[in-house]
């Protein structure tokens, strides 16, 4: 495995910056996706050589930012609540400013849920998720 690594650290140093980032991300999807499945030795080592010199995968689709994913949540509620007009005005800019039905600022305790739910949504783990939520609990 320590062979593996040098080759494709001589082969990322090479082939320049472009090329190291997505060969750097192919290599941690394809050790996370060994981890996974929980392959050690010969087993691992197959699995890694074949995923580190499969196609690149399509680009994924851009994630919306939390501003975006909040717009996109409100629309919903309010489609929903089949509102229009003033009272839709009314109701999208008490949701993106993050107020309750009734005015209400919302609660850090529910900024809390609110945030922690997106986040889970997202599969977020780690420094995202730390990132992420306190991105989200400072709005």
């Amino acid at each position: 495995m320590k062979k593996v690594v040098l080759v494709l650290s001589l082969a990322l140093f090479t082939a320049g910056p472009a090329l190291a980032v997505s060969q750097q991300e192919k290599m941690k999807t394809c050790n996370a996706d060994a981890t996974k499945k929980d392959l050690k030795g010969d087993e691992r080592k197959k699995f890694m050589s074949e995923c580190l010199s499969a196609a690149a995968p399509e680009p994924e689709k851009k994630e919306l930012s939390s501003s975006q994913e909040r717009m996109k949540n409100c629309n919903a509620e309010a489609k929903t609540k089949n509102l229009s007009g003033d009272a839709r005005k009314t109701f999208m800019s008490d949701c993106l400013s993050g107020k309750n039905p009734d005015g209400a600022a919302v609660s850090q305790q529910e900024k809390m849920k609110i945030c922690n739910a997106e986040a889970k949504t997202k599969a977020l783990k780690g420094d995202e998720r730390k990132k992420f939520m306190s991105e989200c609990l400072s709005k």
